[in-house]
Parts: structure tokens; sequence; C-alpha cells
């Protein structure tokens, strides 16, 4: 595309590279006349502003002169520290040599002539300085002499050696100084006949001419980064080619490029990029060629007139210039663009010159004319047919999925005599910069991998860096121990051994202040009563005889009433026992609403009395939230610990300070509400950093296996924050390169396909080729297969590994058991006796009909974990009820209670396959209305069972087992031969858990075979790894696994094939 344009007839040279701006030297040519016929001459130097649209170049400085010029350099020679100066040699008709300074012409012009030779007697037509010693500049000229002329010592040139050694004298047409070695100097004559000399030896060392004898030599050019190979161009019209010679072969041409039709006038060959070698001739055309394979892969859009001399800018690669005999020299790039500005520029020169003016000279101005303005139409001119290795990049790097980097670099390798493309190599590194983090992360996967609870909570305690931190982990901690209510009182500062130790004091320091006739109240329940002597029963009118009168009568009622309107409370109560239990549950609520002004603990005393401790949670002060979480640790049932903790734990939230955060956390700790404490913990902390997710990751994950510890099964936590952590907590660990135990969130991310779908193809993509031990740990992962034009292996990426096993981070230390599959009696009422707090229950098949055990008389609190009632007598008709359903939070029992053992059930067939778990409604039953009071989570007390009502009334069709189509049972009997196998060869814990999770998985597959929704090649994919399973070629088996979950949708066969990859990797691994 034309850029800029001058009129001038004119040889050119560029500024060096060094040089900015960047400028356009022009020096009068010699044998041209333009249409003026003026004869005198010049050195001009011009600007090339890009910034301005125009074509016009600004004139910076000339310089008249008194020859005109055959050729013209400039030099980097004496340059400064700014990229400014240099040197201007001009080769004049008359064999004169001129040194100029630019810099000095661009200002003044004053002495602007450095030095000067008239050693030449002919026209100087050949110039050329060295790339490597810029004070060496070569010249030729009529009968065969070339001087070398060193710029400090301009005065005494120097030959390159004889010149008869050369033949016949000839004009010098060129002289070209080699582009890798600094003492190779290549000479040509118009006759086609090119020697080379050595400057070490001073003497030609090759000759070489075309056998043809039609070679009229008009430029020659060194290879920019082959040493031995030259081109040269021919003027002859007969042969316009361009010749590639080789010196290390030299009798005939390597290459000839055809395609000009007339002679070639001019070549230049781009030092930044050695594909591009231009040429202009005497058809009118200058065309760019790619010398390696000999096409024209540009052509510049020029005016029909020829073409005498172009070149290369060094400083902007895209630019060139040509001279033409017309007299323009002219500003091309060979980058395309758009002519919209130009002609926008031309069309306001048309405009501008029909503007308001007096053209006649009258005196009068003309009024306005209204031109139509000239529409501008955008002319797309386009770039190289390649790009050239300018903008190609030389380094690169970009990051990856899974914290990749992948990096790459074009090295300078040593040319060659056909360059081919060479094979590049890149680098796949693994970057990890949150080092703390993965450290975190693989001591929380050990912790969850080998079952070590206690000792990663006592670690914890022992780094916490604040009380509050110290705090909640040692109400984790006391999760995995036993009589774990008795440990949380503790820990809120209530003891009953430091608690009897003061009582003990206090009545020490009573009795002493008595008289030493008064009796301790330690020893008043031990001393025998003595013998009661006569007493008179008083019958009188007044309180005493109306209360004695009513006894005798049996009105307990009016005798209870009598008491209480006369003070005597004791006396009331111990009536109101005898008089039934609405009579004592009547006569309890008067007194409490009686005292409740004058006695500060009446509240407590009225709550563990009535059981309602729901009043202590909503109307205590919150400074006494560790008293209230003590009294529902030591009283409240079972079935409602979990609500009244949440209840306490959001009014603490409520006040949104991080004090009360905090508290409010550990009353979700107690009732192990997930979702509260991540809600809690997210609204109150920073979970942005990578280190605040590792934090709530790490509660949330002892939380949660404390209470699958208690359940014996999985908990399913559905809480959209903490799903939207743990997607940023996946997504940092795959960005750290921990893809397995970002996978191992599945459990919480099933919504978010995207990254599951990434974290499951980075994986495959990575066990390429590889027959790990397992498939999650990997290194020295192949990245590229090399390539037939390289003749070495393609390098290796050195992943770092987590040292994570395949263990998932989220599962549970045991088998789990479904929740469909257990069964039992359902749970007794709370006891209805008044001031009895009722007892936690063991799942048993009946009650004892005798006397309630100590720890469940009268007064008692509730026992810290269960006892074991197994009495095989009568059922008790109360143990009849309904079962309320177990949400995500602690099981009945509580922190600390044991683990609950599955209860026996009928024997079934070896081969019988349990139903998927329901996880919709079932259609057609009833949605029961929701209940006063929130079950999600139900601490202290029994296992996780359904309603036995609830069992029964599910429709029986619903749970029918459909048989497997007989074409696929032959996937079944395969798959679950496959895991025996494995099952007896395996030895260690980890590849069994796997093996028990396969178990669990492979029953999605069958499920899904049953429905008959698997798509047709999904199936022959299946019944092809089942062959290869037979055969025990599992190699082949884990190409066609590949090959099908690349082909097939992530969310089809994402419940079952994954644990196929493992368990072939597992039988491979084992032999079997």
């Amino acid at each position: 595309m034309r850029l800029k344009e001058i009129q001038r007839t004119a040889h050119q040279a560029w500024s060096p590279a060094e040089h900015h701006p960047i400028h356009l030297a022009l020096g009068t040519s010699a044998q041209q006349l333009d249409a003026s016929f003026n004869t005198t001459a010049a050195l001009e130097i011009f600007e090339v502003d890009f910034s301005d649209p125009s074509l016009e170049m600004q004139l910076r400085g000339s310089l008249p002169t008194s020859n005109r010029l055959h050729s013209i350099v400039w030099v980097n020679f004496g340059m400064g520290a700014d990229g400014t100066g240099g040197r201007l040699v001009g080769g004049s008709e008359n064999g004169t040599l001129t040194v100029y300074n630019p810099e000095v012409i661009m200002s003044s012009g004053v002495d602007a002539v450095v030095g000067q030779s008239d050693k030449h007697t002919g026209p100087i037509r050949a110039l050329d300085f060295n790339p490597f010693q810029s004070n060496l500049l070569a010249s030729g000229a009529n009968d065969s002499e070339i001087y070398i002329w060193d710029l400090n010592n301009f005065s005494s040139p120097m030959t390159p050696g004889a010149k008869s050694q050369v033949g016949p004298a000839e004009d010098i047409s060129v002289v070209s100084w080699n582009r890798q070695v600094q003492h190779i100097l290549a000479s040509a004559n118009p006759s086609g006949k090119a020697v080379v000399w050595d400057l070490r030896k001073n003497e030609p060392i090759i000759k070489i001419s075309d056998h043809s004898n039609r070679m009229h030599c008009s430029g020659m050019l060194w290879h920019p980064d082959v040493a031995t190979q030259l081109v040269l161009a021919s003027e002859d019209d007969r042969l316009p080619v361009i010749q590639m010679w080789d010196l290390r072969f030299a009798t005939s041409p390597l290459k000839v490029f055809e395609n000009h039709t007339r002679g070639i006038l001019s070549i230049s060959w781009s030092q930044a990029d050695s594909e591009l070698l231009l040429s202009s001739a005497k058809d009118n055309r200058i065309l760019c060629w790619n010398p390696n394979t000999g096409e024209v892969i540009y052509e510049l859009p020029t005016t029909n007139q020829w073409c005498f001399d172009v070149q290369w800018c060094p400083r902007n690669p895209a630019l060139l210039s040509a001279a033409s005999f017309d007299g323009r020299i002219t500003v091309y790039s060979v980058m395309g663009g758009s002519l919209k500005a130009q002609q926008q520029s031309t069309a306001n020169k048309i405009s501008s010159s029909f503007d308001s003016m007096d053209p006649f000279g009258t005196g009068q101005v003309l009024p306005p004319l209204q031109v139509p303005q000239p529409t501008v139409q955008d002319t797309i001119v386009p770039p190289l047919k390649k790009p050239p290795k300018w903008v190609r990049r030389p380094v690169g790097a970009s990051f990856a999925f899974g914290g990749k980097l992948i990096t790459f670099e074009n090295p300078q390798l040593p040319p060659v005599q056909s360059p081919q493309p060479v094979p590049r190599q890149v680098f796949v590194s693994q970057v990890t910069t949150e080092t703390e983090f993965l450290q975190r992360s693989r001591e929380l996967q050990a912790a969850l991998q080998s079952g070590s609870f206690n000792n990663y909570c006592q670690a914890k305690i022992h780094n916490a860096k604040s009380d509050a931190e110290k705090d909640i982990w040692k109400f984790l901690l006391v999760n995995f121990e036993d009589e774990a209510r008795v440990k949380f009182l503790r820990l809120l500062g209530f003891s009953k051994d430091e608690l009897e130790i003061k009582r003990s004091d206090v009545a020490t320091a009573v009795c002493d202040a008595r008289t030493s006739g008064s009796v301790s109240p330690a020893d008043f329940f031990s001393q025998t009563p003595k013998e009661n002597a006569n007493f008179q029963i008083p019958v009188s009118c007044d309180t005493n005889g109306l209360i004695s009168q009513a006894l005798l009568v049996g009105n307990f009622e009016g005798a209870v009433d009598l008491c209480l309107n006369d003070g005597r409370y004791a006396e009331a109560i111990l009536l109101s026992i005898s008089g039934g239990e609405e009579l004592l549950k009547k006569t309890q609520q008067k007194y409490l609403s009686n005292q409740k002004n004058s006695i500060s603990m009446v509240s407590l005393i009225s709550s563990v009395v009535t059981q309602n401790w729901r009043d202590i949670v909503q109307s205590c002060e919150l400074d006494n939230w560790k008293e209230a979480l003590a009294a529902l640790l030591t009283y409240a049932h079972p079935e409602d610990f979990a609500r009244l903790c949440d209840t306490l734990g959001g009014r603490l939230e409520h006040e949104r300070t991080e004090k009360r955060c905090l508290q409010a956390c550990l009353c979700y700790i107690c009732s192990g509400n997930i979702e509260k404490l991540v809600e809690c913990w997210a609204l109150h902390r920073d979970c942005s950093s990578p280190l605040g997710l590792e934090d709530l990751v790490e509660k949330v994950m002892m939380l949660r296996k404390s209470i699958e510890r208690l359940r014996n099964s999985e908990v399913a936590v559905q809480s959209p924050i903490l799903a939207e952590k743990l997607t940023c907590y996946a997504g940092i660990l795959a960005a750290e390169g921990s893809l397995a135990t970002a996978m191992d969130c599945d459990k919480y991310l099933l919504c978010v396909c995207t990254i599951l779908d990434r974290l499951f193809h980075a994986q495959e993509e990575a066990a390429v080729g590889q027959q790990p031990s397992n498939s999650f740990n990997r290194v020295n992962v192949s990245t590229a297969k090399p390539t037939p034009a390289a003749q070495a292996p393609a390098p290796k990426a050195q992943i770092v590994p987590m040292s994570i096993g395949g263990r998932s981070v989220f599962s549970p230390p045991g088998p789990s058991v479904s929740a469909a599959n257990l069964s039992g009696p359902a749970l007794p009422p709370p006891s209805s006796t008044p001031g009895v707090p009722p007892t936690s229950f063991m799942p048993s098949t009946s009650f004892p009909s005798g006397p309630m055990p100590p720890s469940s008389q009268p007064g008692a609190p509730v026992p810290m974990y269960p006892g074991g009632l197994h009495n095989q007598g009568p059922a008790n008709p109360m143990a009849s009820g309904p079962y309320v359903p177990l949400g995500s939070g602690y099981p009945q029992g509580g922190p600390g209670a044991p683990a609950v053992k599955p209860f026996s059930a009928p024997a079934v067939p070896d081969n019988y396959t349990p139903p998927a778990p329901i996880t919709a409604p079932v259609m057609g039953f009833p949605v029961e209305a929701p209940q006063s009071h929130n079950h999600a989570q139900v601490p202290p007390g029994a296992p996780q069972e359904p309603s036995v009502q609830l069992l029964q009334q599910l429709p029986a069709e619903r749970v029918e087992q459909k048989e497997i189509p007989a074409e696929h049972m032959v996937l079944k009997s395969t798959f679950d031969s496959l895991v025996q196998r494995c099952q007896l060869a395996a030895g260690d814990p980890q590849t069994k858990r796997k093996l028990d999770d396969a178990v669990k998985r492979l029953a999605y597959l069958y499920d899904k075979l049953r429905e008959q929704s698997l798509s047709h090649n999904i199936l022959n994919g299946l019944h092809e790894i089942s062959r290869c399973v037979a055969s025990q070629n599992y190699q082949r088996g884990l190409e066609v696994h590949t090959q099908v979950v690349s082909s097939s949708n992530f969310s089809e066969i994402s419940a079952f094939m994954p644990i196929l990859k493992v368990l072939m990797t597992i039988a491979n691994k084992l032999g079997v």
C-alpha cells in the first residue's frame, strides 16, 4: 500500500535502524533528466511522518552538490547515543566519493562534507558498508576498481586484491558484504560474473557465472542467514530471472526465480525476514518473493513506469521505498491497510481549490460555489500472503486450565540448505502461587483419608492465632469424642466436679457460721428421723383448720389453694403431688407466676420444670448465651435440641458483630447445622481469598465428618452459599494444579457443569499415554508427540504432583448406609411426667415395663449419651408415635453418641441390586404440611431412619426393581466380577475404599440399563470395554473409555464412567 510519495529523480538511502525518527535521504540521480531539463544536483533529507495521513514528506535539510550520484548509502558510523547522526556516503558520476554529516545538513548545511576522495577514475555505481564494522565501506567503479575505505582514515583506501586476478577489466555494477562473515566481500559486473573476495588473503576465492552468457547482472545480495548463498539479478530481457547460488556447489544456480517478463533492475533482501526478497523490473512490476519456495507472495500496485531502485527500511521492516524513472520516490507498506485517509485528503484538496476567492483579479470575491463533496470509498489493500517474521511472536506464554503455564520460544537455529518447517518446542509447566493454601489443603486431604480427625483438630488448636479460632476448633474436636455433651459443658465453663467442690465450700462456710447444735445441709438427708410424738389435728376456722378439714374430705385442690393464699408454697407443692398431675401443673404455674418478679432465676427454674426451653433461647440476655446453651445441652430433648441451638445462634448472628458471629458459629457447631455455619461464617469473614476459603472448608469438612461418624452414612448439604464457595475453592485448587482434589468437590458442584466438565477432561487429557498406579497421581506427563520433522523427542512437562490419593475429599470414612434400607421401630414420644426431662433412646425392639432406672427419675437431666435398654418384655404402649426424618445435622444421640449400626434385615439374594436413592418427591405421595418446629437438624438421640409409617405408605410399584435387559446382563456380570477380583487382590485400605465406592457407582449404571436411557453410542462403548475387561486388555479398554467420554454428553455418563476408569486402572496395577 502506498503511504508517502514525492516528486524527485534521485537515488535513495534509508536512515539506519538505530536512527529515530525515520529519515529518507535522496541524491539527484545521474544520467537522468526531468521534464524541465534541470541539471542541478542536491542531497535532501526527508522525515517520514506517518501521523500525517497525506502523501507528503517533510523536508528536513538540503545541500546543493556539484555532481550527481550513481549510488548513496547511510551508515551508522559516528551515531550519537540519542540515535541520531551517522554518515551519508555518495558515489558521483565523475568518480568522487563524498562523506556527509546528515545532522549538519538538517541543521545548517555548513561544513556538511566530512571527507572526499577522487581515487576512482569513473562513475561509482556500487557502495556497501560492512554490517560488522560500520567504519568499513566498499565501493566499485569502472575498470574493475574496488576500494575498501576506512572512515576513520579516509585518505588511504585498500583493495581486496589485484585487478589481474579477476581477468579483463570491467565495470563494477554492485559490491556486497557477507552478512555472516565480516571479511568476505563479493563484487559483480554487468557481464554476469561474480567474484567472492577474502580480505584476509587479499585475493578472490571463487568466481561464479552463468553458462548461458546472457546474464547481465544488475544486482547481487548475500543471504541474510546462510553465509554461502547469494542471489544475482539479470537485467537482460532475454533472461529476466533471479538466480540463487550456493558457493558449496557453484557449478550451477541452486534456484531460479522466474516471474518477471522483462529485465530486472533492482533487488533488495529484507534483513528482518530472509523469506522476503524484493525485485523491480522493466515490466513495471515490483514483486516480493519467498526465496525458500520461489513463490511470489506479494505484488505492489505501481504505475506504468520502471522502478530502478527498491530498498527495505531498516528500522520499520514493513516499509520499502521505490524510485522510478518518472521522477517519483514512493514509500510502500507490505502490511496492507485502508486508503480512506488518503482518499479523504485528496478530496479535501479538490474542494479547497474551489473556495471563495478572486480568480480574475477584479477585486470582487465570488460567492461560494456549491461543489458537491466527492464520495470517499474505503479501499482495502491486502497484506502479504504470509505473516512476516517481525510480527511473529519470538516467545510466548499463556496460562491454561489447571495452573499450567504454556511457553514457547523461537530459537535461532543454524540455517540449512533448504529451510524446512522447524519443529518447535512447547513447554508445559505447573505454576503454584498459593503455597500455604496447597499445604493446608494437603493436610486436610490427608486427615480426611486417614480418619485422624482428632489429631487434625488438636493441631489446629495448637496453631490457632486467636482465642476465638481456638474455641471453634475445640468445639469441633469434641464432636469426635465420647460424652460430647459433658465436654461441651466444660468448654462453656460448667463442670459437675467443679460445681460440687464449690458447693461443698459454701456448705462448710455456712456450717461454721451456725451454732454447734445445728445440722449441716450435707448431713441433713443422712440423719435418721426420730420417733414422732403425739400431735393434734386442728379443725378450727383459721387457715390451719381449714386446710386440715379440706384434707380430711379429700379436697386437695382447696387445700392447695389455701396454702398458696397463705404463702405456704412448700406445703402447696407437696399436697399437689398427691392431688394428681393436673393439680401439680397448676400449682407449679401459679407459684412461678407469683415469684417471677421476686426471684431472678425463676425463669430457669420454670424452664426446667415445664421443659419450655424456647423462652430461654428467645428471651435471655445475649450475654448469658453460654448459660442458655449449657441448659440446652443438659435438658433439651433430642428432637428440639438442634432447632433451639439454631434459634440461639440466629439471635447472636442478628447482632452482626464479629464477636457474636463467632458465638453463633459455636451454637451451629453444637447443632450440626452446616448450612447455618457456612452462611454465618461467610457473612462475617472474608472468604474471597484462598486462605479464607480454606478456613471455611476445613471447618465444614470436620463438622460434616463428625455428623457422618454418628450417622454412619454420607451427609448431603443443600446450601447455595456453600456450593458457591466450594466452586471458588475447586477453581483455586484447579488453578494450582490440584485437579484430583478439585474434582472431589463434585458432590456440591453438580449444578456447575462447566467446571466439572473442564476438571474431568483435564484429568482425561493428562492421563493419555500413561498407566498411573491410580487415576489421581501423575508425573512426567508427555505434552506432545514427536513430529516426523523432529529428530529429537518432544519435551515433557514436569508437572508438580499434589501427593493426593484417589480418595474423595468429601467421601465418608466408612461404607454408607442408604436410608431406604434402614428399618426399625418408631421412637416413643417425650415423657409427660412433670419435672422429668426426656431421656435419650437407643433403638430397641421394646422398652422396660418395670420401674424406671435411676437416670430417668423425676428431676434427672438428659443422659449425655444413650444407655442400653434391651428388656425383651412386652412393648410399652407409649412407644408408638411418628418418627421425624433427619436432616443434614447430627442424628439423634448428638455429638459423642456411639455410631449407629444398621438394623438386621431379611436376607436378600446375592444378585439383588438396591434401588437408586430417591432424590425427588414420589409422584402421588401426599406432602405433609411443615411442622411448627424445624427438624432439619436433630442432634442427640437416635439413628437416622425413615419413618416406618412413611415407608409403609410408599406405593409398592415405585420400589420394584426392573430387570436389566438380557443383552446387557453381560455388562453387569463382567464389571461385578472385575470388582470381586480386585477386592480379593487389593491389600491397602485406600484401594479397598475405592472398590467399595465402585460398587455404589456401578449401581447407577445398572439403573440406567434398566431404564434403557443410555444412547446407542454409549452402549456400544460399554460392551467394547466389557470385552476388553474379559480379555484383560485394560490398556485398550482405557482407550475406548477415552473415546466414549470425548464423544458423549458428560452429564449422561458422569455417574459411572469415571469409576470404570478407576476400576480398569486398579485391575491393570494388580494384574487381575
